[in-house]
């Protein structure tokens, strides 16, 4: 790849009630101010995006996924912000059985775990405006809410 890259990792966390977890961006973001988004951050160098994941989810939000996390999806595109920066990004899915008390809000305005209806219904931030639809009606959603 000739031009640079940012490495991010975000999390797809459904609890047991098939809510999706999701966080509300500063006010004074960069990117999609108060607008709803995954947990997720820069993947460091030499670190496995899984492990970014887990360790970015556990930073964020205070939890940890039931079992290891799945990619759901791989991305990679033209940053919006950064001319020649591509942005890498890999979206991972997992399970929790956390209800919305057992959050803890390290980053971001807010978090809160959405029912799919309401979670269509959010201001989206790029990108997961796209996944969190396409996540719902998956497979992998669905068998996230059977276990």
């Amino acid at each position: 790849m000739s031009s640079a890259a940012l490495r991010l990792a975000s999390v797809l966390l459904v609890n047991q009630d098939g809510a999706i977890l999701l966080q509300l961006r500063e006010p004074d973001a960069r990117m999609d101010p108060d607008r709803w988004g995954l947990p997720g951050g820069h993947v460091e160098p030499g670190e496995d995006p899984a492990v970014a994941a887990q360790r970015e989810l556990r930073e964020e939000t205070g939890l940890r996924a039931r079992g290891d996390l799945s990619l759901f999806l791989h991305e990679n595109f033209p940053s919006r912000l950064t001319p020649g920066m591509r942005i890498d990004w890999h979206v991972y899915c997992g399970a929790t059985l956390a209800r919305q008390e057992d959050v803890v809000l390290g980053e971001g305005a807010a978090l809160r775990f959405f029912a799919p209806a309401e979670a269509l219904e959010l201001p989206l931030a790029s990108g997961v405006d796209r996944v969190v639809p396409t996540f719902l009606i998956s497979e992998e959603y669905r068998a996230l809410t059977a276990a």
